[in-house]
């Protein structure tokens, strides 16, 4: 099992909430327990896709996701929910999320316009140190999520890093650092002994 008590005290200092899942299964029953008859947005998450989360908050709560509903409108009404769940591409020991995006409305729904944002994260996501977590969000997960998007970027071809290409494909367009809760919006992180999303 992994130890999670380091990352678990450098979040809880930062101002998260923490638990920590055996399973996926686990967090999306937290989450169906927690979330009830709000209105939720979801960021683009094989995570949160994996754990079935979507399925059971959608049969008692207003979701919006873009994966599973028209791609335009349902961006920007995810963005003006009540609660909004997403992961992040890189998680450090010290307590740093990192989180790259192409269109923006994941990292933006991170750090403003939300009641509650949570994050549910998989043991892959853990590195020792911030600089690593950045350079797993640009060099692993980015390029991963172009080749498994089909996007024609240099990163793409083998998923073996950033060419910090000026391609009109890339996905990788901004990224966010979080080192703590933003001001107004409470912050829970969900960590998973299991590996979920890129």
């Amino acid at each position: 099992m992994q130890d999670f008590s380091r990352v678990e005290k450098s979040l809880k200092d930062r101002g998260y909430t923490v638990h920590v899942f055996s399973t996926g299964a686990e967090a999306a029953a937290y989450l169906d327990q927690s979330i009830d008859g709000v209105s939720v947005g979801i960021g683009g998450s094989g995570t949160i896709r994996d754990i079935g989360a979507y399925e059971m908050l959608s049969a008692h709560n207003t979701v919006h996701w873009h994966w599973t509903q028209n791609p335009d409108t349902a961006r920007k009404a995810a963005m003006d929910t009540e609660v909004y769940l997403t992961s992040v591409n890189a998680l450090a020991q010290t307590g740093e999320l990192v989180n790259i995006d192409g269109a923006g409305n994941r990292t933006a729904s991170t750090l403003f316009g939300h009641k509650k944002v949570y994050f549910v994260v998989g043991r892959n996501k853990l590195v020792p140190t911030y600089e690593d977590a950045v350079f797993r969000a640009r060099n692993v997960a980015a390029p991963h999520r172009a080749q498994q998007m089909g996007k024609k970027t240099p990163c793409a071809v083998k998923a073996d890093h950033c060419y910090d290409c000026k391609s009109p494909d890339r996905v990788c367009r901004g990224m966010v650092t979080l080192w703590g809760p933003m001001m107004g919006m409470e912050a829970e992180v969900l960590l998973i002994d299991e590996d979920y999303g890129l």
